[in-house]
């Protein structure tokens, strides 16, 4: 491979934090509300025009369940308080009318606690939201660096229209989905096996009314717990690593996306797209390989350090504690990760990357970063102790 070398050039210091956090998507907007909450000076890094993430701009507007499926809340505090927001202005589908209105245990046993919402009402709610507690949003900027001194990122570099800048730091959260941050600060990474299905949903407009479309991969459930994968288009998985990929799988999604409108309109000619993805449609790429890895088999499982838990959106029954040392990796001390990159097993990612874990372990990381700078040695009880006070239920004995 032919290669050019760069030359070296100072770049301006423009902005000081206390808490970093790269990537706008409901795990960095969880983070960012809860640093802030807990006094932190926030500044929350997005390369796109809006929040949310692939819940907003990638068009998979579905809130998946608060619950184990049997009945049981599981998810607490900014995981709820975020789905709730997303229903300030109505839901599209899936109403959770039994854990909205008061309804009976045999009724929430029979519905889970999830929600499908409208993408541009929630991202604008979310960012008014963020606003409001003090957290500076800078858009249109990608993370695309760091430097690091014993041990520790000091800087974190951006480029945007205004350039190449650094950000001084006293702590990092990755919420990027694909451990971006860990990258580039040599942080240990792994890779998923599975690779992405393609995926194409969008937004459609008729007779009908508006309606959602999930061609191609989508998180739905029969109730056996499969997923209903009715039009899977064989052209391979996507790694979400490498541009020139990417850039092969969205052209893809777009071509299915007008395939499947003009074949509606052959029977509706008023038929229109109205919202289509802006951002690729991948679940997982990279993720950390952190001190800990949580494992799908270790479902009812106590741990000392849980800062939160989640169900299986797939299957109705299991419950999963969230140990703290799944967001911190073993080199970078003021690193944390937030959402679908934490450190998990290949079989337990599945599980992880939806939206109510990102909201969860995003409050978790943005709470103990509010903390302090070395998350392998921070108190644990006392992270956990502030987690309980914001309405968080650890363990699942509590419940």
């Amino acid at each position: 491979m032919e290669y050019v070398t760069e030359p070296a050039r100072e770049l301006p210091v423009v902005e000081t934090c206390d808490v970093f956090v790269a990537g706008g998507g409901i795990a960095g907007a969880a983070a960012a509300l809860a640093a802030a909450r807990g006094g932190a000076k926030v500044l929350l890094c997005e390369r796109e025009c809006m929040l949310g993430g692939l819940g907003t701009l990638g068009i998979v507007t579905v809130y998946l369940p608060l619950c184990d499926g049997c009945g049981r809340q599981v998810s607490y505090g900014i995981s709820e308080e975020l789905l709730r927001l997303s229903l300030k202005h109505g839901a599209e589908a899936r109403y959770p009318a039994p854990w909205l209105e008061n309804g009976t245990a045999e009724e929430k046993a029979a519905t889970r606690f999830e929600v499908q919402y409208n993408a541009h009402l929630f991202a604008i709610e979310l960012e008014r939201l963020l606003l409001r507690e003090g957290v500076s949003i800078l858009y249109t900027a990608s993370v695309c660096g760091v430097t690091k001194q014993d041990g520790r990122i000091d800087t974190v570099l951006v480029e945007h229209k205004g350039g190449r800048q650094a950000i001084r730091v006293k702590s990092v959260i990755d919420a990027t989905g694909d451990a971006d941050v860990c990258a580039f600060a040599d942080e240990d990474t792994a890779l998923s096996e599975q690779g992405n299905k393609l995926a194409a949903w969008y937004y459609g407009l008729g007779k009908a009314g508006h309606e959602l479309h999930m061609l191609g991969f989508a998180d739905v459930v029969d109730e056996n717990g499969n997923y209903i994968d009715k039009e899977q288009f064989d052209v391979g998985r996507f790694s979400g690593l490498d541009g020139f990929e990417t850039s092969r799988m969205l052209t893809l999604a777009h071509e299915q996306i007008l395939k499947d409108v003009l074949k509606r309109r052959k029977d509706d000619a008023s038929y229109i797209p109205v919202n289509v993805p802006t951002i690729p449609q991948l679940r997982m790429t990279r993720r950390l390989a952190g001190a800990f890895e949580l494992d799908n088999r270790q479902v009812h499982t106590r741990f000392d350090d849980s800062v939160g838990m989640i169900g299986d959106w797939r299957k109705r029954g299991p419950v999963y504690e969230l140990p703290f040392r799944t967001l911190y990796g073993n080199k970078v001390k003021n690193l944390l990760c937030a959402g679908r990159c934490i450190s998990v097993t290949d079989t337990m990612w599945d599980i992880t990357r939806v939206i109510p874990v990102c909201a969860q372990t995003g409050e978790a990381a943005g709470t103990a970063a509010a903390m302090g700078t070395d998350f392998a040695a921070l108190d644990v009880s006392a992270l956990q102790a502030r987690l309980v006070k914001n309405g968080v239920k650890l363990h699942e004995t509590d419940l």
